[in-house]
């Protein structure tokens, strides 16, 4: 059977159409929207991973032969994913992650082809809504449907889902991810925009979001697909119960240790002795053991926050951690700077260059074009105190290093004025959260020590939420444990007139 359904969102007619093509996928839709097309499959394992986590992939492909072009290189084919992919490729996770139920552990791939492009079209922000598509509609246990929009403002005003021309024209680019009611993921970049700016851009987008999600609930009552039953292993009680009778107080003591080091060295040793003392019945259980641990940290991390109204650290919720700013730390570099929040540190190098013979040459389906500015960000093991393989930059560090990159884009030079290319590099000497608005801030100290007149500063912050209920409390400058265990991770940046990036 094939479905076809249509709306309107902003100036043309989205069209997602389902049942015709990669039918031995899960699920498979054809998103259209003008001369774009993008077609996203999910498709998720029978049997669940014995492992802690969602094993969730999501991917997103560009092909030339979207904009009728061959690739470059020798062998004139795609290869690996573009920075650009990469982005959207997590774009298209972090809003989906979340909706799965919990416990859920079967493996699932969501992968997103571009099949037409046209390059007035992003097919981003398509993919991402067909995404939630493809899972909603199929026999995967994904239950709540979200769609995403782009918020454009030019002259003032708000337009949805804008061209690429009205986007080179536009004071933001915002991508929103949401459920009916609530918010689930944003993306921006923006020149120096008011906070009463963005409010009104989320407001304005709601009711394509809500057209989105109707689409999808229309084709979901059509196809009315048998969702697949699946077990969520759960802890015996007895054992939580064991946990805690053994170790509470000691988790309790050892969050209270403000080193992160030092804690969680602690905090292993801690469940290294609770687990060598298990009995030869209990031992058959160890994993259950180590989880009902883990289990136990988020519980009083969380309870500390929302019912003591204390931060692990000490810190009062609107506390920022002590920040020291070094400028000139590296001799022969152009511009260099130390930037240190707490236990996050910052060396940001900049690097000038010509013209003409230092841009970075960005290659799409669209064509070719070159950069002048452009941020790296480099995590090494060693700023978490770990040892490891030292690869290329992973997609984490991709995501980071183009965030900072947006939100300190808007305060460049124009070409005419400073006509040099400007290759600015973050490496992460330690980390104990927000290492990505760390950078943002140690880029604006390197930028001016390299003497680029910057128009103005950048700094950036992680703010947190926890929620239970009617009691939540919202973190300033959230550390590492209170992002992994918090319900929210907020990245915001700019400057004293307005925002730059958010995240």
């Amino acid at each position: 059977m094939i479905i076809r359904e249509s709306v309107e969102i902003g100036d043309r007619e989205l069209t997602i159409e389902m049942g015709k093509m990669a039918r031995q996928a899960d699920g498979a839709v054809v998103v259209s929207y003008g001369e774009t097309i993008v077609m996203v499959t999910a498709v998720g394992d029978r049997k669940p991973k014995n492992m802690s986590f969602l094993p969730l992939t999501c991917e997103y492909r560009e092909n030339s032969f979207a904009g009728g072009r061959i690739p470059g290189g020798f062998f004139k084919r795609e290869g690996r994913p573009t920075e650009a992919e990469i982005l959207t490729s997590r774009m298209t996770d972090r809003p989906i992650r979340p909706l799965f139920p919990k416990g859920y552990r079967h493996e699932t791939q969501v992968i997103g082809n571009v099949l037409s492009a046209d390059p007035e079209i992003p097919p981003d922000v398509l993919s991402i809504t067909g995404a939630s598509t493809a899972l909603y509609c199929s026999p995967i246990p994904f239950t709540i449907p979200i769609a995403a929009v782009r918020i454009g403002m030019i002259d003032g005003g708000f337009v949805i889902n804008p061209t690429r021309s009205q986007i080179a024209e536009s004071d933001l680019d915002l991508i929103l991810a949401a459920r009916r009611e609530a918010v689930v993921m944003l993306e921006a970049g923006a020149n120096e925009v008011s906070e009463e700016n963005i409010l009104d851009a989320l407001e304005f987008a709601q009711p394509s979001i809500e057209a989105l999600i109707d689409l999808q609930q229309r084709i979901y009552d059509q196809l009315q697909p048998v969702k697949r039953e699946f077990e969520i292993h759960e802890i015996d009680e007895t054992i939580v119960n064991k946990v805690e009778d053994r170790v509470a107080q000691k988790i309790k003591d050892t969050l209270g240790i403000k080193d992160k080091i030092e804690q969680r060295n602690a905090m292993d040793d801690l469940r290294g002795h609770m687990l060598d003392a298990l009995d030869e019945d209990e031992a058959e259980h160890r994993d259950d053991y180590k989880e009902a641990f883990y289990g136990l940290i988020k519980k009083y991390t969380r309870a500390g926050v929302l019912n003591e109204r204390v931060r692990a650290d000490g810190r009062e919720f609107n506390e920022i951690r002590s920040i020291s700013c070094e400028v000139g730390v590296a001799a022969r570099v152009h511009g260099s700077a130390l930037f240190t929040r707490g236990e996050t540190q910052a060396f940001v190098t900049t690097t000038l260059g010509t013209a003409g013979t230092d841009d970075k040459k960005v290659e799409n389906y669209g064509g070719e074009w070159w950069k002048k500015f452009m941020l790296h960000y480099n995590f090494p093991p060693f700023s978490v105190g770990e040892a490891r393989f030292l690869r290329g930059p992973g997609r984490r560090e991709i995501g980071h290093g183009a965030l900072a990159e947006r939100a300190v884009q808007p305060t460049l030079p124009p070409e005419e004025v400073f006509p040099y290319v400007i290759r600015v590099v973050s490496d992460i000497f330690e980390s104990n959260g927000s290492s990505s608005m760390a950078s943002v801030c140690g880029a604006t100290l390197s930028l001016m020590d390299a003497g680029v007149p910057v128009t103005a500063p950048v700094a950036g912050i992680a703010m947190g939420l926890m929620k239970e209920g009617d009691s939540y409390a919202v973190l300033s400058d959230i550390a590492g444990e209170e992002d992994h265990h918090g319900d929210m991770d907020f990245k915001v940046a700019g400057t004293p007139r307005g925002i730059t990036a958010m995240q």
